[in-house]
């Protein structure tokens, strides 16, 4: 693609149906500042605004237009933005923002920085009440990048969009060419900022309207169609992909479909989106296959916003837990333990109906922080092949039977007998059952049909907490 890519018009046309889309706004040009622009037209005040359909469902877009002062965000700029949201927030309907601007707009100084600060005000007030989704075609720096930051969802293309705060080249000792902080393939594996990235900008469009399709446009709204797959398909040898939680949410999914969020980032935490029967349903899972055997921060923290949007939207939440306890990296020494601790906040502050899954092993206070039952979930099923306790049993067994395993003639045969009687008696799912750990334990091809009972049982939840203005977590 050209480095000019589409035109903000024709990102537009991409992304809403055919025809659909109604322009608001589009005679506001700049008005005069302090410095001398005023002998240069600024047609639509280089951002177009207006309202259209994805499927039918109404959505509000605003489209930067590079071609004008470098779609910087002036004055009148700013408030076309602001009117979209007003507009949106009144109907409730998502807003999406088509970003290729070179940021605050010079020229009218103070006049732009008030605009901006209207605009990150609406975006608050707009968090939690209609999803908000931002694209990246160009630049998107300096005070810019504060607009995706306060946005739901963010992508990029992964050759020409630059989002940051500073130029890479501001950074001390680096230059662009050596590590492109700013760049789309440095933000989607190294940050939570950036959601997915991909190489086009029709491939981009096309997974926003995904998105869109998928997800209720307000948060009184309920995202549920009719479903299209077996309410009561069987799926065998769904076990073998214990490993692979991504798989498992695949084969899960109505025909298949996951739109999964942040993939490139924290790969160890798998989270997106499903239908089950018909509703979407919101997925957090421990990725073993990609070293989810632990927790660790930047998972932790990627699954706590993912649950909090959750939540915001009423969208139900469908945990799968294999883990075996913290990451111990060096670099999660000072991390880890708040990260934990808002992973657990998440889940446990969610009152939208929660379905957790345990698929291989669930050990120690890392298995209580995902979904357990005593952390709020409503429904807690297992495979017969879980295991719940501790720790793994030839560890537990080192350490309570040291002595004995030390001066034991046959230590090996000792081991085994102590790995046995720990795991009949400690970790076994079983167990977990008999103390009401687990609701029921599930064959594994019946995996799908049990979920969605649980779900469609759990429809009308309605779960009231003590009054707060918020949380300090």
């Amino acid at each position: 693609m050209s480095k000019q890519g589409l035109s903000a018009s024709e990102r537009i046309a991409c992304l809403l149906d055919d025809s659909s889309f109604v322009e608001v706004g589009a005679y506001v040009e700049a008005r005069s500042t302090d410095f001398n622009i005023n002998d240069r037209e600024t047609p639509k005040d280089g951002v177009i605004t207006g309202y259209g359909l994805i499927g039918e469902k109404l959505v509000y877009v605003y489209s930067q237009d590079a071609s004008v002062l470098g779609g910087a965000i002036g004055e009148m700029h700013a408030k076309k933005i602001a009117n979209i949201y007003n507009m949106a927030l009144k109907v409730g309907a998502p807003v999406i923002g088509l970003i290729d601007s070179a940021g605050i707009r010079l020229q009218e100084a103070t006049d732009a920085l008030n605009s901006f600060s209207r605009l990150y005000l609406k975006q608050t007030l707009a968090s939690g009440v209609i999803p908000q989704v931002t694209a990246i075609f160009g630049n998107c720096g300096g005070g810019a990048a504060i607009i995706p930051a306060l946005s739901d969802f963010t992508y990029m293309t992964k050759k020409d969009s630059k989002l940051f705060v500073n130029s890479p080249n501001a950074i001390a000792g680096n230059y662009a060419e050596k590590l492109d902080t700013a760049g789309a393939a440095y933000l989607s594996e190294n940050t939570s900022l950036v959601d997915n990235a991909y190489d086009t900008e029709e491939e981009v469009l096309a997974e926003i309207r995904n998105l869109i399709d998928i997800l209720p446009s307000n948060n009184a709204d309920t995202a549920v169609i009719d479903p299209s797959d077996d309410l009561n398909r069987i799926i065998p040898n769904l076990d073998g992909f214990a490993d692979d939680a991504r798989a498992v949410i695949q084969n899960l999914a109505d025909d298949a479909l996951f739109v999964e969020i942040k993939k490139d980032y924290a790969k160890e935490m798998v989270v997106g989106f499903i239908r089950l029967g018909g509703a979407t349903v919101g997925c957090v899972a421990n990725q073993v296959k990609d070293g989810g055997k632990s927790l660790t921060t930047a998972g932790s923290e990627k699954a706590s916003k993912f649950i909090r949007f959750c939540d915001s939207f009423n969208i139900p939440v469908l945990s799968l837990t294999n883990v075996e306890g913290y990451s111990s990296a060096p670099e999660e020494i000072g991390t880890i333990a708040p990260a934990a601790a808002g992973l657990t906040y998440a889940f446990a502050n969610a009152t939208v109906p929660k379905v957790n899954l345990i698929i291989g092993n669930a050990y120690g206070s890392a298995y209580t922080v995902m979904n357990s039952k005593a952390l709020g979930a409503d429904i807690v099923y297992a495979w017969p092949n879980a295991k719940i306790g501790m720790m793994d049993a030839e560890m537990a067994v080192k350490i309570m039977y040291s002595a004995e395993l030390d001066s034991s003639s046959d230590k090996k045969a000792f081991l085994d007998e102590k790995k046995k009687e720990y795991n009949e008696i400690q970790s076994s799912v079983l167990a977990a059952a008999k103390r009401g750990y687990v609701d029921d334990i599930i064959e594994p091809d019946a995996t799908r049909k049990r979920v969605i009972a649980a779900f469609l049982m759990l429809a009308t939840k309605d779960e009231q907490r003590p009054f707060r203005k918020h949380a300090s977590i």
